[in-house]
């Protein structure tokens, strides 16, 4: 039965919203006015507030405004279903449950919608399948294999799992490039400052002195100079380069050999390659432990990778699996994968476990990362501490150069 979002009008003049399911608009309004309700608005939910049909309206354009879920609420709301699924409950009243439990109205109506698909005989995958906004193709297509299988509720857990662990590592990510990154900005605003404001300011005072500066305080007077006539160009070019090699890297010739650059940097690189190969892996796991056949599970994995170097390389595996080679041997083909996840991978199709395998090369390819991010984080702190107290000191120096050269001649 569909559902409709409705705006009515009380018995006291009041205004007010919710959803209700009816079959027909004329039915749903028939319905509020048997509550008392004087209809204003009714917009039905669903595929059509997605696809532009007959719905299309004042909820369509609030969900393209915005996603209902982020991506730690929906690690929540997957586990909150997975609980009600579990306990055998009907997936219909799990979803009205967790309707009547939602935080925003954004939420309450893509749930209301998604029962109301569910309702009038759609499978699960297929109704979100088609909300593409908010969940992902990997995602449908684990929920697909949970309901092919009969086994909704373990799936569920299995991709509520992963949702939080994948959050869980970006969050530590963040986390240790957050202090290096504010300890730069920092740095660049008190030298920018320093040198824009508080040097000219000084050197004016010796500037009818008649006498030669040192030649530290000349040095940072010309680059107070150039900063001051030309900083809000060369801010302007780098803006302008940003803009230029984002409208660039569109290109997906160009995007391709950009990543592929990047992974060959010394740190950085590496991170890269072992955080890509970490959501790889982790994503074939869960979609091959879910049932779903392999091809179809490489290529979803494959769409989850962020560089299109590596993308690039596991499409390339999936057409020789195709063709008959073992994944391990495609994947050791490609060195941008790390050696680790072809030997979890040799190992879990020898012994018949492969979702186990590639699972526990997803883990200790996610704690690599996270251990090399720490480092370079832990060395990071100290050097750019450093190098601003460098930077401070040669300003303050410039500074009091000229002021002890007066004192030595007024002795």
């Amino acid at each position: 039965m569909p559902a409709f979002s409705f705006q009515a009008l009380d018995a006291q003049g009041r205004s007010r919203k919710g959803v209700l399911e009816a079959e027909t608009a004329r039915a749903a309004r028939t319905a509020l006015r048997g509550q008392g309700l004087v209809p204003l608005q009714v917009e039905v939910l669903g595929a059509s507030a997605d696809t532009g049909g007959a719905g299309t309206g004042a909820s369509g354009r609030r969900w393209a405004s915005g996603r209902a879920f982020d991506a730690a609420g929906l690690a929540v709301w997957t586990r909150q279903l997975a609980g009600l699924v579990s306990a055998s409950l009907p997936l219909e009243r799990a979803l009205t449950a967790l309707c009547d439990e939602a935080e925003t109205p954004r939420q309450r109506d893509l749930l209301a919608a998604l029962r109301a698909e569910v309702n009038a005989g759609s499978s699960f995958a297929k109704a979100l399948g088609r909300h593409p906004r908010e969940f992902s193709a990997t995602y449908v297509a684990v929920i697909g294999a949970g309901e092919q299988s009969g086994h909704l509720g373990q799936v569920l857990e299995r991709l509520a799992d992963d949702l939080a662990e994948r959050q869980a590592l970006q969050a530590r990510l963040l986390g240790a490039a957050l202090y290096p990154a504010i300890v730069t900005v920092v740095a660049f605003v008190i030298v920018m400052f320093l040198v824009g404001y508080v040097v000219p300011q000084v050197a004016n005072v010796f500037a009818g002195s008649k006498r030669a500066l040192p030649w530290l305080t000349s040095a940072m007077l010309g680059v107070s100079a150039f900063v001051r006539s030309y900083g809000v160009f060369v801010l302007l070019a780098v803006a302008l380069a940003v803009v230029a090699g984002r409208v660039l890297l569109r290109s997906a010739v160009l995007r391709e050999r950009y990543d592929a650059a990047f992974l060959r940097l010394p740190v950085i690189g590496r991170l890269a390659r072992g955080y890509n190969a970490a959501r790889f892996a982790a994503t074939l796991a869960m979609l091959a432990g879910a049932g779903v056949p392999i091809l179809k599970a490489l290529q979803a994995a494959a769409d989850t990778l962020n560089n299109q170097a590596m993308r690039a390389d596991a499409l390339t595996a999936l057409v020789q699996v195709r063709e008959g080679a073992p994944l391990a041997s495609a994947l050791a083909r490609h060195p941008r994968f790390p050696g680790l996840l072809a030997m979890f991978a040799r190992l879990g199709e020898q012994t018949g476990e492969l979702p186990q395998m590639l699972q526990r090369a997803a883990q200790q390819l996610a704690g690599e990362v996270q251990r090399r991010a720490l480092q370079l984080a832990t060395l990071l702190e100290p050097a750019l501490i450093v190098g601003m107290g460098l930077a401070v000191m040669l300003i303050v120096l410039a500074v009091l150069l000229p002021i002890i050269q007066l004192n030595q001649l007024l002795r």
